[in-house]
């Protein structure tokens, strides 16, 4: 019998390609998505590269109800990777009551329904935000959580401390935080990536879609800050090696192989690029000319963050392995296999 495993925003970016790697490593996986940042296709796409149909949920992470039907309709779920969420900075500091009820309630409801159903364990899509702007660099898990510069970073800081606050208040939860550092990327089969509704708050696919000409310029936001070329420096992790993580982190609570109830990990390259790197090293992996202009700075923006993924290399045995050019390539050949679908 294979163990059931609950996937929350299964069906967006990171969690199509975790769905992946989950059930290549033989987990029987249900998918639970509102499909306000997604599409439903991908659940097909995930059964073509791995050759088995996920389960899908079509429900909403507010809903408690609809939750607690998901658990009683699927007994036995071992698990949970919580994805569902909100995730753009910008938007954050434009919408913040959206982003607490979402990034908040959703956990809350899923923390409350665990015990009910005998769910012992829960791996949580954190963010290297909640470190704010680091003192030293690279940032080990040690570091001092910082004031979040953002509504999204703060959900994150106070998602942290609910799972923590439950867990010892005695609920029977064992939890994992995966601080991510920036995804990036495309499955090497180009059938699932990162594809927002609408105009894209992310770098990446932004970049993708100015260099195949659906955006007129990428904008870079600021080239006045303490860096090396003056923009932004990010830690950018493929999403294949950030996806096998969680199944790593998934066996890990599932083997009763923790230290302590709640885990923290830094899943990240260790290396740190510009945006301006960035944009250069796309250019010279693809050979595609970027028409980008400097732009003022963003709200919400830290000036420069990249992992100290050393525990976690120790710890889980997990390693971020995959280039950036072999990265950014897999972005752009899933741009153009979109292009091929006609999807702008």
């Amino acid at each position: 019998m294979k163990e059931r495993i609950l996937v929350t925003g299964g069906t967006g970016y990171i969690g199509s390609h975790t769905v992946v790697e989950l059930q290549n490593s033989g987990y029987e996986v249900i998918i639970v998505d509102n499909l306000s940042n997604s599409r439903a296709d991908v659940v097909d796409n995930i059964e073509k590269i791995t050759g088995i149909r996920p389960e899908f949920e079509q429900v909403d992470c507010l809903d408690y109800a609809g939750m607690d039907a998901v658990f009683t309709k699927y007994p036995g779920i071992k698990g949970i990777i919580h994805f569902a969420a909100s995730k753009a900075v910008g938007e954050s500091v434009q919408k913040p009551l959206l982003y607490y009820r979402n990034n908040l309630v959703s956990l809350i409801n899923l923390l409350e329904l665990m015990p009910k159903h005998n769910v012992p364990g829960i791996i949580f899509s954190s963010s290297c935000t909640v470190y704010g702007q680091p003192d030293k660099l690279p940032v080990t898990e040690e570091a001092p959580i910082k004031k979040a510069e953002s509504p999204y970073g703060n959900t994150k800081q106070i998602n942290e401390e609910i799972i923590r606050d439950t867990v010892a208040s005695g609920s029977p939860i064992h939890a994992i935080l995966l601080r991510y550092f920036n995804p990036i990327g495309a499955h090497p089969t180009a059938l699932i990536g990162e594809l927002p509704n609408g105009v894209p708050q992310n770098l990446i696919p932004y970049l993708t879609q100015t260099a195949i000409g659906i955006r007129e310029k990428l904008s870079v936001f600021g080239d006045d800050y303490n860096t090396p070329d003056g923009s932004c420096i990010r830690d950018y992790i493929y999403v294949v090696d950030l996806a096998k993580a969680h199944v790593i982190a998934m066996n890990r609570i599932l083997e009763n192989k923790q230290k302590d109830k709640v885990e923290v990990f830094n899943i990240g390259t260790g290396r740190g690029l510009s945006v301006l790197e960035l944009i250069h090293a796309f250019e010279s992996s693809t050979g595609v000319k970027l028409n980008y202009q400097i732009a003022g700075r963003r709200a919400g923006d830290i000036e420069q963050v990249w992992a100290d993924p050393s525990y976690a290399n120790n710890e889980l045995g997990w390693k971020a392995e995959t280039s950036i050019e072999e990265t950014l390539r897999s972005a752009w050949n899933w741009q153009l296999k979109l292009r091929e679908k006609g999807v702008q």
